[in-house]
């Protein structure tokens, strides 16, 4: 049995957001070249984590120190000459998201990738890992304690588990037969009793799906804010940001179950099935795929779909969420401009470094791979007459690719088709390589129609119908505000660029009356198409004036609205998609209350 890579990290000053950190490697050859992450499994960017190392320093067993060099960013060659080396250095901790690592007084949170070392000879040894907490802290993670260490069976499994260190008291409870735990940070305002019920209606409803959790433990850390909203998935845990007042409304207890929907799908959809192309991670740069349509937009479509199936969103609710990501897809211009599949290939650039022009040139992958999964769960329906379902794709995949030997590029494709029994390839096309607008005439099998609107108010997110059935018409600027009195986007082909308004343009007046961003908006929309605003900024300081023809408002706000006269067919292919009967009221569908 080899010897593991032993690490133990200290916080001896929480205050100076300083993770101690020591790590000892075994012998193994001449030279060991030890280097740390640029980027960690599900955020698809580099974060350049060696920034935050400090006092690097390595010693052998006996004390005395051993010569290093350092060779790049991230690396340093030791001189180890076949025996083992001690390594002592700090990391500072002071960004409290998902992705990184944050140590206070309160707490210490770190992923591996921040944090731990590696030798790429030794990264299939396994990582034993002691922590030294201050009085009266104890550590979760979903790591096995063997006694005072946590136990990762190889670098990729420490990589993929992370710690909370703190005063906390884990949350237990059981669903699907696994224990699971959640460890709560940030005095979220939640019922904490609700919290693990809906919870287990989520779990329960993801393993019934895939028969059955693949794992035996899993842990949720979830951490409340003043403001950030986002979730990273792990092999048997997931870490999530939320407002720690939003958990109190309606609307923000959904928004935060579909997240943790979300996250838990991965276990299954990316953290075992998963792209061929991240096997075996390369931590020392990018890792293109394609697939992140599916991997991530698949599971964005899956989380308000099992949402809706575990009985925790109405599916008037569920259609209202759907037409909300519609509308978000048509108000951006980069959905004519990068292709899908291209999109989820440069996630490195475009996604994860947005721009003031981003929602001009690029399109998430989330967003429209969601909406493409939707497209294509339904266009699989109607090829089999109900009887298969994006549901048997999953499966599939799972059932060929759940060993984690990843998934071929058009290995996706290639399943969706062998489930329809029909050649998909123009579909495909279209939705994943092509920029053209998508077609919509696959929810009349379910018996809906997408229908376009132009938006009512500033605020207007879509998904429900007009509010009056004659609309009115209003001007349109085209214009995305940042908070306070900039611009943060001009929209291509919009009035605002035609004009020369710029990004980064702060709004002063409005025909020589005083006037920010958002008011901008909203006195454009009580004024007709043609009408000429007299638009007064500060650029770089400069006070100009700059004259700007008000267009018509585009129609781009899309719903989903149920067909006149259903067939008992479509009334049939609802309930298999959504698990709740045929919804027999206008009202009812588009102005459902929250079921939470």
């Amino acid at each position: 049995m080899s010897e593991p890579v032993r690490y133990r990290v200290s916080m001896s000053r929480p205050h100076s957001h300083l993770f101690e950190v020591e790590a000892t490697f075994p012998a193994a050859g001449d030279d060991l070249v030890l280097c740390l992450p640029v980027w960690t499994p599900g955020s698809y960017l580099v974060r350049e984590y060696s920034r935050h190392v400090q006092e690097f320093t390595v010693t052998d067993a006996a004390g005395a120190p051993v010569p290093f060099e350092r060779i790049d960013k991230r690396s340093y060659r030791v001189d180890a000459k076949h025996r083992a080396v001690h390594c002592r250095y700090k990391v500072y901790a002071n960004e409290l998201t998902v992705r990184t690592s944050h140590l206070d007084g309160t707490h210490g949170y770190f992923n591996g990738a921040t944090m731990f070392f590696y030798a790429e000879k030794l990264r299939g040894h396994a990582c034993h890992v002691t922590i030294d907490a201050p009085a009266g802290w104890r550590t979760t993670v979903a790591l096995e304690l063997v006694g005072d260490a946590f136990v990762a069976p190889n670098y990729d499994e420490l990589v993929d588990s992370p710690f909370e260190v703190g005063p906390h008291t884990p949350i237990t409870f059981t669903a699907a037969g696994v224990p699971h735990e959640v460890v709560l940070w940030g005095e979220p305002q939640l019922d904490e009793k609700k919290l693990v019920g809906d919870l287990t209606r989520v779990i329960e409803t993801e393993a019934a799906l895939f028969g059955g959790l693949p794992l035996e433990r899993y842990v949720f850390f979830i951490y409340g804010t003043d403001k950030g909203r986002g979730g990273l998935e792990h092999k048997a845990c997931t870490a999530l940001i939320y407002p720690r007042t939003g958990f109190s409304s309606a609307k923000g207890w959904e928004d935060f179950i579909t997240l943790a929907t979300h996250e838990y799908f991965h276990l299954w959809n990316v953290k075992r099935v998963k792209p061929l192309r991240l096997v075996p991670f390369d931590y020392s740069q990018e890792n293109y795929t394609e697939l992140l349509w599916y991997f991530e937009g698949g599971t964005s479509y899956y989380d308000n779909l099992l949402t809706r199936r575990a009985g925790l969103m109405s599916g008037a609710r569920y259609l209202t969420r759907l037409g909300e990501s519609l509308t978000a897809l048509h108000g951006t211009p980069g959905r004519k401009v990068l292709p899908l599949a291209e999109a989820s290939l440069i996630s490195w650039t475009k996604h994860y470094r947005p721009d003031e022009n981003s929602p001009n040139t690029a399109i998430s992958y989330y967003l429209k791979g969601e909406i493409v999964c939707a497209l294509l769960d339904l266009t699989i329906r109607r090829a089999t007459s109900d009887q298969k379902s994006l549901d048997d794709v999953a499966r599939l995949l799972w059932k060929r690719f759940g060993d984690e030997s990843g998934v071929p590029e058009r290995a996706v494709e290639a399943a969706a088709e062998e489930i329809a029994g029909t050649s998909l390839k123009d579909f495909f096309q279209h939705a994943l390589r092509g920029t053209a607008e998508l077609g919509y005439e696959v929810f009349s099998h379910v018996g809906l129609e997408a229908r376009f609107r132009t938006r009512e108010s500033p605020t207007d997110k879509g998904g429900t119908a007009p509010r009056s059935r004659a609309e009115k018409v209003e001007g349109w600027l085209g214009i995305i505000p940042r908070t306070g009195n900039a611009i943060a986007t001009v929209l291509e082909g919009s009035p605002a660029m035609n004009a020369g308004l710029y990004a980064d343009d702060e709004i002063i007046a409005l025909d020589g009356l005083k006037c920010d961003a958002a008011g901008l908006i909203s006195r454009a929309e009580d004024r007709k198409p043609g009408d000429v605003l007299r638009v007064t900024v500060f650029r770089r300081e400069k006070l100009i004036e700059v004259p700007v023809t008000l267009g018509p408002k585009p129609a781009d706000t899309v719903y989903l609205q149920r067909v006149e006269r259903p067939t008992e067919a479509q009334k049939q292919a609802w309930q298999s998609w959504l698990g709740t009967p045929w919804i027999e009221a206008d009202s009812a569908l588009n102005a459902a209350p929250l079921k939470v």
